[in-house]
Parts: C-alpha cells; structure tokens; sequence
C-alpha cells in the first residue's frame, strides 16, 4: 500500500465534513447519521441549493433500496409509478417502436432534493459556505472557505458536483471537455395521454425524451452545436457558462431549439416545446475516467463521490445512481473502522476497489450512447487512458 497510515485499534470517534448539498451529498451525510456517526457536517456553497426548473433523473432500484433504508418513501419523490419506457427510432423513412422496463423509477431533483434535505437536521448543515483549499492542520485534512472560515475532519468527502472544487483540488489536470452538444430542456403543461417516460429518435444527431411531472412535462431534447454556435446562442463557452440558466435563453436560443423542434418533431412533440415559456441548458461534457476516489490528506483522507468523481453523459442514466451507491458503500466501510477498529485507509482502499470500476464504465459510455445516437460525432477524437484500482499511498499537502 506504500505509506501506512498507524491508527489505535478498537473503536474511533471518526469526523466526516462532506462538501455539497445536492442529492448524493446530503444521502451520504443521512447514511453517516443512521450508522451513529456523531461528528458530520455538511457543506453548500449557495445559500439555497435548489434548481429554478426541475430535471428528470432515473433512480434505480439499488438507489431506491438506500433511500428505503434511509426512511425516503417512493411516495415522496416518485410522481408516476410507470417503469415503462416507449422507444421510438425512425430511420430510413421506417418507424420502430418498442416497449422496455427500466429498473427503477423516475423523478425529479427537487422532488428527491426535498426529500433528502428535510431529513437533514438543521445543525448539521452549513448554507453559504464555499470550499476553496484543502490543507492539513495538526496531520488532520481541514477545508478552507471563502470567508476565511476551516473545519477539521478525518474525512472529507467531496460530493459537489459536476463543477467539483474537491476535484479540482486533488486532481487539477482531470478536466471537463465539451462534447459536441446541448441538453435543451424545459417542462411544458401537461400532456394529455402521456402515461410513461418516451424517448424519439427522428434521425442521427437528435433525441428527444418527454415524461410526466407533478407539474407538467418534462422533456430533454439534444442538439448538436459547435462552440462558437454555444457562445452565440448563450452568451459564454460551454467551459465558462456549462450550466444555462433561464435568464441566460434569449430570443435567438429560443427560436434555435423552436426550429429543431418544427423540424424533427412530431407537430404534438413540437408544441411540447414550444408551449415551454422556462428553459435551461446543459453543456453535454466527457472527462478522463477517473483513476482513484480517495487521496491521503495528513493523516486522514478525502474522497470524491457522485459527478464529484465521474460526471457522466445524461444518457448513461448513472449520476445520482453512482453518487448513492458509493455514498452508502463508503459508510458501510468507515463503519467497520468506527466500530471495529478497522485501518481506515485499508477500508477505504476496499472502498476504492468495488465501486471505482463501476464509474470508469459509466464515463466510458457516455460517449459510445452518444456516437450511436450520431450526437457530437468528432468534437472528441482522443481515447481515454485505461483506468487501474491503486492503493492508496502518499500524502496531499
């Protein structure tokens, strides 16, 4: 394992601060809570961490079993119990329709964000606290913030995103790049006879999916756009301005998507979104897989979780789903040092070993789905290096 970190055998009273209020963040923070974790504390840059428009999330039922067993019942966050999905691919002037399970339900972000975030207990989290260096004080990882604040932890568990600061702390080199196309997406009134999550295919470079909310339609649909169309349309580059929000769509993003829409939709599709008066945008974005989740900071740790870790392409359906499934396996491992004494960078190592080939797959496929679907064809040329599970060693900072 290379540098051993010694700690006393028997049980420790392990600190955790997690930074991110999002979804995997506060899950993790609520696994700690349940497991008998005393000392956890979390984090969030902003204020108030919700969205101003919804967006869809597939939730699967490995996720679905660790919201169970925090307490989260489906009814909370889980709007249509449809597990049905409607596929229709038209190619060569043919229509293709087929019918699939998926395994698992369909939300929201502010319905599960809600679900998780009032189970939280209020001292536990601090709004308004923006992570900028990760340091050791007294051989213990401590955060500093913006506003001159730190905070110690034995662990630090980074879950904040696709626009990670614990990723750009611990791994500066591993950055986003563009990957060819645009996430359009809105929630339209309801649509009439729209019963379950349906996906269109009109030809290669465009895809549409529409599915039922509480308050409406949700539908996604994605179009090709080099970046100087991105800049034009929304006012930055996909690096400076990934995330697009509503006062960022203008006339000229409005009627772009408008026109694609006329274009490739069915006319009921296209009223979908052209009825949408609220709309976002998402930079589609790849990344190198990543090659380790923990890093030796002192005498503890830190570790990267969710989007954190591995941002993944919307059409591998895995973002929430990694983020909770390492959250509850990496409690599982800090709950054998906490009560059994276990050396906690081996537990974290045996952490690192299940859960990080399951994430270099997930970054992997995106761009596959997306090649197949004709979406970005040639804006990223260069493959991936092969990822390796290494042990934990060394020391950061």
């Amino acid at each position: 394992m290379g540098t051993e970190h010694h700690h006393p055998t028997g049980p420790r009273r392990l600190s955790v601060a997690v930074v991110g209020g999002s979804l995997t963040g506060p899950a993790t923070a609520l696994l700690l809570l349940q497991a008998g974790f005393e000392h956890v504390t979390v984090y969030e840059a902003v204020p108030d961490a919700r969205p101003q428009t919804g967006g869809l999330l597939t939730v699967e039922h490995s996720t679905l079993d660790v919201l169970d067993r925090l307490g989260v019942d489906q009814s909370e966050f889980v709007h249509v119990r449809s597990e049905r999905i409607v596929h229709t691919r038209i190619r060569d002037g043919r229509t293709e329709t087929t019918h699939r399970v998926y395994p698992g339900r369909y939300t929201t972000w502010p319905l599960l964000h809600t679900a998780l975030a009032r189970r939280l207990p209020p001292a536990v989290v601090h709004s308004g606290h923006r992570v900028t260096d990760l340091r050791t004080n007294h051989g213990m990882p401590t955060l500093h913030f913006a506003d001159g604040s730190v905070s110690r932890a034995d662990v630090v568990v980074f879950a904040d995103g696709r626009a990670s600061t614990g990723r750009a702390l611990l791994e500066p080199d591993r950055r986003m790049r563009y990957a060819g196309y645009v996430a359009h997406r809105g929630t339209a009134p309801t649509v009439a006879g729209l019963a379950h999550f349906e996906r269109f295919e009109p030809c290669p470079g465009v895809q549409f999916n529409v599915a039922p909310l509480p308050d409406g339609a949700d539908w996604t649909l994605y179009l090709d756009a080099t970046p100087a169309e991105y800049t034009r349309l929304f006012g930055a580059s996909p690096q400076r301005r990934p995330f697009v929000l509503p006062h960022h769509v203008g006339p000229e993003a409005r009627d772009h998507v408008d026109v694609a829409a006329a274009g490739t939709l069915t006319a009921a599709q296209a009223a979908v979104v052209h009825t949408t008066t609220v709309r976002t945008a998402v930079a589609v974005a790849d990344i190198e897989p990543p090659r380790q989740m923990v890093w030796p900071v002192g005498d503890g740790y830190a570790a990267l979780l969710g989007d954190a870790l591995a941002p993944v392409r919307p059409h591998t359906a895995r973002g929430v789903n990694n983020g909770i499934e390492q959250a509850a396996g990496l409690v599982a491992a800090l709950t054998q040092v906490a009560k059994y004494g276990a050396d906690l960078g081996g537990a974290l190592t045996g952490w690192q070993r299940r859960h990080l080939p399951a994430a270099v797959a997930s970054v992997r496929l995106g761009p596959v789905i997306g090649g197949r679907l004709g979406l970005g064809v040639g804006a990223n040329t260069r493959p991936a290096p092969e990822a390796t599970v290494p042990a934990i060693a060394g020391s950061h900072r």
